[in-house]
């Protein structure tokens, strides 16, 4: 576990700790974004805590960024690395593209189990 004061519960608020991740990912607002699907202008608004993104892009946020979920909204659980425990540029990179594969997975379960409901509610149907 992570813990840095500055990305506390008491001393940071959602947005703090998603740039924090954020910038600690070494990721621009711009990449971030991109790899989000969402306009910068959204990224921005969380950041600026002026909006809060939904469920879906939270667990994303949280596996893109390398932080626990907990951590993002409360700033209790694992956060960003310490300086000093960052992995190689090369490193970091394949870890990133590991990270968007996971929330793409993640997404794509969910969607799959919702087929399934409607798949069984139509066989129940009749339809």
């Amino acid at each position: 576990m992570h813990d840095q004061g500055y990305y506390s519960e008491t001393a940071a608020t959602f947005g703090d700790r998603l740039a924090g991740a954020r910038e600690g990912a070494g990721l621009s607002q711009e990449a971030l974004a991109t790899r989000l699907g969402v306009e910068i202008a959204t990224l921005q608004a969380w950041e600026d805590d002026m909006d809060e993104p939904r469920a879906n892009r939270l667990q994303m946020l949280a596996g893109m960024l390398n932080v626990s979920l907990s951590w993002l909204l409360t700033g209790r659980g694992d956060g960003p690395e310490a300086p000093g425990e960052t992995a190689t540029p090369a490193l970091s990179e394949i870890l990133s593209e590991m990270r968007v594969l996971r929330a793409e997975m993640m997404q794509s379960v969910e969607r799959l189990a919702m087929l399934e409901k409607r798949l069984k509610r139509s066989a129940e149907t009749g339809s």
